[in-house]
């Protein structure tokens, strides 16, 4: 799972996935880490802009696939993926995902503001 770690919404979001990845089936890369610069199937710029997930057998996949991959393998969360079987509702979910991805930067400033991480003087 490539996540961006400098996102405080998502690492609070990883820290709910990581208590429920009882069986150790996640890898997590950080890609905002000094220490990735991608590789031959992901660049660093592609990896902060959304969720990658890759397999074992180098298979990539991103944005709502990606939760549904994270969620297929998370013992408390696999119920979610059953949500790949109703017609439809994967697409959906990319749809909702990009919509966030453009007001991300305004729901992290909210968030570091709730977390009192943020100064008040900084415009949305």
């Amino acid at each position: 799972m490539f996540y961006d770690g400098s996102c405080p919404l998502c690492t609070s979001e990883l820290g709910v996935y990581e208590r429920a990845d009882t069986d150790n089936a996640l890898v997590l890369v950080d890609v905002s880490s000094a220490s990735f610069s991608g590789d031959e199937f992901i660049n660093r710029s592609d990896a902060m802009a959304r969720l990658h997930v890759r397999f074992d057998d180098g298979r990539q996949v991103s944005g709502a696939q990606s939760f549904v991959e994270i969620w297929r393998v998370l013992p408390s969360w696999r119920w979610m993926a059953k949500v790949e079987s109703i017609p439809g509702a994967v697409p959906m979910l990319e749809m909702l995902y990009r919509l966030f991805l453009r007001a991300r930067p305004c729901v992290v400033r909210g968030f570091k503001r709730f977390q009192g991480t943020f100064g008040k003087s900084d415009p949305c």
